[in-house]
């Protein structure tokens, strides 16, 4: 008989309220995976648009479907020929281009090239609101090339990504401006920012020039690309899901005409990146933000927390 766990589900799209709590079938590792017993995953705005039915192209319509996508947990068993990876390792992970959701889950079987091991100056739930903070460095190092003394503009800086890209570009050596809302100004400043703007008053056009954007919001790319030096470059990690038509054209038309080819990326981390990530943590050059911790069992309530507005870091939900 095959054993059973408790997972996040939904049998519909919708909003919030469609999530609920559920038995899915426990994972066994097979040969080359890893078992890993969760003990925290975060809240990640590609899996609201998956839960509402705006990327169904994508997710299909079969259903019940699962969400999460980053965890933090121990390594519970290894599969025949697994390596890299011990039992009662912490590891923490973000599941794989092309399999989907479904980390808000008591296990997960994955291959051990998906895991890094979690620094030890952090617990399992401040783990769980760093592993998409991979795609700050990929952003910053790989894909935007950033520079000790150039000027880096973070859109969302107290977002999942943001808040990790604004530690990253001071570890980095760049002059950091971030965009958040006027409550939260105070928390861009104490991360590491030289600059805190409200978003809601500051108007592109009087923003000045930068080297680097790094746009997490999706909206309003060729505003924001106009702001970019001769030499500056723009990573976007995020569409516009109301306007996709619009943000895919925008993204492509720059690497045609006007200043600064816009260079969109998906994440898709392996141990080496999960490496650098604890690297800057037991440096202290990074430090987890974590909002609120939620029980499993309240996912919705924590979805309908992200959809809101306003995060301070990453809204975590509890598993075991």
């Amino acid at each position: 008989m095959t054993e059973k766990m408790r997972a996040a589900l939904y049998d519909r799209f919708g909003g919030p309220e469609v999530l609920y709590v559920g038995e899915a079938d426990r994972p066994v590792p097979g040969p080359g995976e890893v078992l890993v017993r969760v003990a925290a995953v975060s809240v990640n705005g590609g899996e609201l648009a998956a839960r509402s039915g705006r990327v169904r192209l994508v997710t299909g319509r079969k259903f019940p479907q699962r969400t999460g996508l980053d965890f933090a947990g121990t390594v519970a068993a290894l599969g025949a020929g697994a390596s890299g990876v011990a039992v009662g390792d912490r590891v923490w992970g973000v599941m794989g281009r092309g399999s989907g959701f479904g980390s808000a889950a008591e296990y997960l079987a994955v291959r051990p090239e998906r895991l890094g091991r979690i620094p030890d100056r952090i617990d399992l739930h401040e783990a769980a609101a760093l592993p998409v903070g991979t795609t700050a460095i990929t952003a910053l190092r790989d894909k935007a090339g950033l520079r000790p003394g150039e000027r880096l503009l973070v859109r969302g800086a107290t977002g999942g990504v943001g808040y990790v890209a604004v530690q990253l570009g001071k570890a980095m050596g760049a002059h950091v401006t971030g965009l958040a809302r006027a409550g939260n100004l105070g928390l861009v400043r104490d991360l590491g920012a030289d600059e805190a703007l409200d978003y809601r008053t500051a108007a592109p056009a009087g923003l000045g020039r930068y080297d680097v954007v790094l746009d997490t919001v999706g909206k309003d790319l060729a505003a924001y690309r106009r702001l970019l030096t001769p030499k500056g470059r723009m990573v976007a990690i995020a569409f516009d899901l109301d306007r996709v038509a619009a943000s895919l054209g925008s993204v492509l038309a720059s690497g045609v005409h006007g200043r600064g080819r816009v260079r969109f990326f998906s994440g898709n981390p392996k141990t080496a990146l999960f490496d650098d990530l604890a690297s800057y943590v037991e440096q202290g050059a990074l430090r987890p933000l974590v909002d609120r911790v939620f029980p499993l069992d309240a996912i919705g309530e924590a979805h309908r927390a992200l959809e809101a507005g306003g995060v301070r870091g990453k809204y975590v939900v509890r598993v075991a």
